[in-house]
């Protein structure tokens, strides 16, 4: 008899989880707590896939064999916690997909900040390179879906550390894990170690044949690795040391050093500026080398990468004030990337959902650099306090348009509004990309 399988969360993943379990022949339900999308309720009739939603049927948790988790729920929900007790078999919906991939090879992205970037970067370099590859994970379609309708010989995965925490063989031939800085302390009982802990399952089922690549100047992954690095072949990045192997820049110029393979380029020549995607540059470089693209490859694809949509995307300059978005900034380091790039004076749009933030570090980039915040959310408390007395005026909004409202008018010609929340969206917005759309809108209305 066929494993039974349920999954939990009807949303890309839980719907691609879906996908490909109907394909493979398993007997499989769908339970959502909340409202399934009428797209994806089209799905599971079409493929006359059972599923509920607003709540979770008890006895169809008993009956599962496998239950696959959406990576949204915490292990703090109830079914989960049925789940556990019983003794089921819980994975993610990457690790199912993996299960399904046949000799196909994965490249997988983890990390704080630069993930979505370096994830993209990858794949534009091995699309340049005219390799049959596919983008999938957090951006676009889950793994599991990819799978399941378009099976491809190379998949460039992001990956968050809740889809790691329930992996149990998920194996990337090229691991990359970008920086580890405080997010998501909410999910990990606001232990930072826990956190940690779990972004470096990445690298947990690999072998020596496999390669993984990590940054050498972030000093988190560096205190943690000894206690993590297994056999695998590790290649680090830095922009302070010269490297015999793994990439480096030195002097204006990148260096991606793997075997026999040696990749040259000015950093002048890359389209994606800032500090931090220099890292993100090399991260990608790197992990395309080690899967077999050459440096002419990689070279036009890092001249030609367009940014990505809700980072440090620009919007319209009006009356000399130019306005950015980068509402994929949800955590604070991502915000601290983000003034640290900024040449003119800033008007500052900070708040959200907090997620356990410490403000401090983005002091002394406020004290520089930020004429003003305009604080848009629904609790701001915590914004107000950490930065009261370090910039001209602190402000509340509860909209786009009053957010974008606000900062024009505390801004002079030559500054910069920059959206760069350094929280999650969820209070105001449905996510990120809603929260930047808007705020685009609201821009564009000025």
């Amino acid at each position: 008899m066929e494993k039974q399988v349920l999954i939990l969360g009807a949303g890309e993943s839980g719907i691609g989880a879906a996908l490909l379990a109907a394909k493979n022949g398993y007997p499989v339900f769908v339970s959502d707590a909340g409202k399934i999308a009428d797209l994806h309720k089209k799905e599971l009739f079409g493929l006359q896939i059972p599923f509920e939603e607003g709540g979770h049927t008890l006895s169809k948790l008993e009956e599962a064999d496998l239950v696959i988790k959406s990576p949204g729920i915490p292990e703090s929900a109830i079914p989960v916690k049925a789940v556990r007790e019983k003794g089921t078999e819980l994975i993610s919906e990457i690790e199912w997909a993996y299960r399904f991939k046949g000799d196909s090879k994965i490249a997988a992205i983890t990390g704080s900040n630069g993930k979505t970037t370096t994830t993209s970067l990858l794949y534009h370099i091995m699309k340049v390179a005219g390799m049959d590859v596919a983008l999938t994970g957090n951006i676009g379609y889950s793994l599991a879906r990819q799978i399941a309708t378009d099976p491809k010989p190379y998949y460039v995965v992001e990956v968050s550390s809740f889809q790691l925490d329930d992996i149990k063989t998920f194996r990337p031939n090229v691991a990359v894990l970008t920086n580890i800085t405080e997010d998501h302390l909410d999910r990990y009982g606001y232990k930072f170690e826990n956190y940690i802990r779990s972004k470096f399952g990445i690298i947990r089922n690999q072998k020596e044949e496999d390669i993984f690549i990590y940054n050498e100047d972030d000093t988190v992954t560096m205190q943690y690795l000894p206690e993590f690095l297994n056999q695998v072949k590790a290649l680090p990045i830095s922009m302070r040391n010269k490297l015999k192997e793994g990439a480096y820049i030195s002097d204006y110029e990148m260096n991606v050093r793997f075997r026999d393979e040696v990749v040259r380029m000015s950093v002048e020549d890359f389209a994606l500026k800032g500090n931090h995607n220099k890292y993100n540059s090399m991260a990608a470089s790197l992990a395309a080398t080690a899967l077999g693209v050459k440096k002419d490859s990689v070279r036009e694809a890092l001249s030609t990468m367009e940014s990505l949509a809700h980072r440090m995307q620009p919007i319209v300059t009006i009356g000399g004030v130019e306005f950015i978005n980068d509402s994929k900034a949800t955590n604070v380091n991502s915000t601290w990337y983000a003034l640290e790039s900024m040449q003119k004076p800033v008007v500052l749009i900070l708040g959200g959902v907090d997620k356990g933030n410490d403000y401090r570090i983005l002091e002394d980039l406020v004290k520089e650099k930020v004429r003003a915040i305009v604080c848009m959310g629904i609790d701001n408390r915590k914004i107000h306090e950490a930065f009261s007395g370090m910039t001209g005026k602190i402000v509340d909004a509860m909209s786009a348009e009053d957010a974008a409202e606000k900062a024009y008018a505390l801004a002079q010609k030559g500054d910069v509004v920059l959206l760069s929340p350094a929280c999650a969206s969820f209070d105001l917005f449905k996510n990120y990309e809603d929260r930047g759309n808007q705020f685009m809108s609201a821009v564009r209305e000025l």
